[in-house]
């Protein structure tokens, strides 16, 4: 059975038992109407962004093996819109609903008078929604209660002061007035230590209740609501979720850190060891984290040539690299590489070519800028794309392919047809460059270097007698400074006191 249809299963079965439930239970549920292995299973958990999970166990890294009480509870990134309310939304992907319809408790559809606002799930634009999520499977009671776990707009948050403090109402001034929710945070968090003589409330009293009432929250979600409140902490302080977090951090906190330098593949790097950037033999580095830093994969070349292939979802070979999610054997894997081809100048060498590709309707990827089997040209290239990727406003860019118009989105990585709403998968991937590739281009620079005429690189009314053989040399100058181009050439980058001239 498809994967999709055990993660819609799945989803239905933790939100019909309050948003989550353990690895245990949830398996032989699973197991009445599929067959999934436990590899299989464990796989579609971990790498689903429908699902976290809470590891009991003491090996908590991502693709680990789960232990029966393990916590899985269910994700979304559906909300509701905020604007919807103010009459004040063009077009979003949020859903339109009666924020009242979600707490079970709005007034006017148990009445006579009609509410304002949508109360249908299956209008054109909520249903559009819940397809792109593919939420469209659920009941109207399981989607509420996955909305409330997930949308922080439709909760009050855990009053912090309540829990400090002495006293019936803690450090809070507000007292009952307090438009937070008083709950020991600790139970929440499912760590308190006092149980039943805790001085803090392990559920809702009366005046948490006056609250939620007063927002609109039926007494059936009033009840669950302290093991949502547990789910909801779990959700955003998930240990699993701040160790991927924690790596991409040391992954991208420096770009300039991890990139590799261009100078340095062509054995003109003056900086040598005090360089920020990485120096490497390749313009690309595959490594993998161990768990206390990241060290470099073998047989980097295979696994790269194999990325460059946009039908492939991973590498072959012992040290497998799973380039949908990232990973080796469970590891976190990251790929370094030189700059963007757009971002520099045409003479630079070395650098990175992104390529832009969609999935057409024959399930091949086909590149942006080239003919696909129905004869048709998108009108933007793969460099037009890769600029717009990296520009300023990286969310989303129109393209046209015949008369049709289309949005690709960067954040979600698909093409959109706005008037069908129907998507395809984006891809971006580089072009393959072998270390003999990297070599030969490194000669055939070096050699176009040693053969330019010193005429067309160096300013006429300079004193060429006075120019040296190799290397460099500083002179004073009161009126210019000048710098090394990527080519070897010398221009002209300001005004102040010393300049360099280059010997070839």
């Amino acid at each position: 059975m498809a994967n999709e249809n055990i993660i819609s299963y799945a989803t239905r079965i933790l939100c019909s038992n309050l948003g989550a439930m353990d690895y245990n239970n949830l398996r032989k549920k699973l197991r009445k109407r599929f067959d999934p292995s436990d590899d299989d299973l464990r796989y579609i958990l971990w790498n689903c962004c429908r699902f976290s999970i809470v590891q009991r166990a003491r090996d908590c890294s991502p693709g680990s093996e789960l232990s029966p009480d393990s916590k899985i509870i269910a994700k979304t990134a559906v909300r509701l819109c905020k604007s919807y309310p103010k009459d004040d939304c063009k077009a979003c992907e949020a859903l339109h609903l009666c924020k009242y319809f979600v707490y079970g408790n709005c007034r006017f559809g148990k009445g006579r008078k009609q509410c304002r606002y949508s109360h249908d799930l299956s209008s054109d634009h909520n249903y559009n929604v819940l397809k792109a999520y593919h939420l469209t499977e659920l009941h109207e009671d399981e989607l509420f209660l996955l909305l409330l776990q997930n949308d922080p707009s439709l909760l009050p948050e855990v009053c912090v002061h309540y829990n400090k403090g002495t006293g019936p109402y803690g450090a809070c001034t507000f007292k009952a007035s307090c438009t937070k929710l008083h709950i020991c945070h600790h139970f929440v968090q499912g760590d308190c230590i006092f149980g039943s003589k805790c001085k803090r409330l392990h559920g809702i009293d009366a005046d948490g209740r006056k609250l939620l009432e007063d927002r609109g929250l039926s007494g059936e979600i009033i009840h669950d609501l302290p093991l949502l409140y547990t789910n909801i902490y779990d959700l955003k302080n998930n240990s699993n979720n701040r160790i991927n977090d924690r790596i991409q951090q040391t992954s991208t906190e420096n770009s300039s850190n991890n990139e590799i330098c261009l100078h340095y593949l062509r054995r003109l790097c003056n900086f040598q060891e005090n360089c920020i950037r990485v120096h490497f033999h390749l313009p690309y580095k595959w490594e993998v984290y161990d768990g206390s830093a990241w060290k470099d994969l073998p047989n980097m070349e295979d696994i790269e040539m194999a990325y460059c292939n946009p039908e492939n979802n991973r590498s072959d070979g012992s040290s497998q690299v799973d380039f949908v999610n990232m990973k080796c054997d469970s590891c976190p894997v990251r790929r370094l590489s030189t700059p963007s081809s757009v971002t520099k100048p045409p003479h630079y060498i070395l650098t990175t070519e992104w390529i832009w590709y969609y999935k057409s309707s024959k399930g091949r990827w086909t590149e942006y800028g080239k003919t696909d089997e129905k004869q048709k040209v998108h009108s933007l290239t793969s460099k037009e794309l890769e600029e717009a990727f990296l520009g300023e406003n990286m969310g989303e860019i129109e393209v046209s392919k015949g008369h049709r118009q289309y949005i690709i989105s960067f954040k979600d990585m698909y093409q959109r047809n706005p008037k069908y709403n129907t998507k395809r998968k984006v891809q971006r991937r580089p072009r393959f460059t072998s270390e003999q590739d990297v070599e030969s281009r490194i000669t055939i620079k070096s050699n176009s270097v040693i053969h330019s005429s010193t005429s067309t690189i160096i300013p006429d009314h300079w004193d060429k007698e006075s120019l040296p053989e190799s290397g460099y040399k500083e002179t004073q100058s009161p009126n210019y400074q000048w710098d090394e181009t990527e080519e070897g050439q010398i221009v002209d980058t300001g005004s102040p006191e010393q300049f360099r001239t280059q010997g070839y």
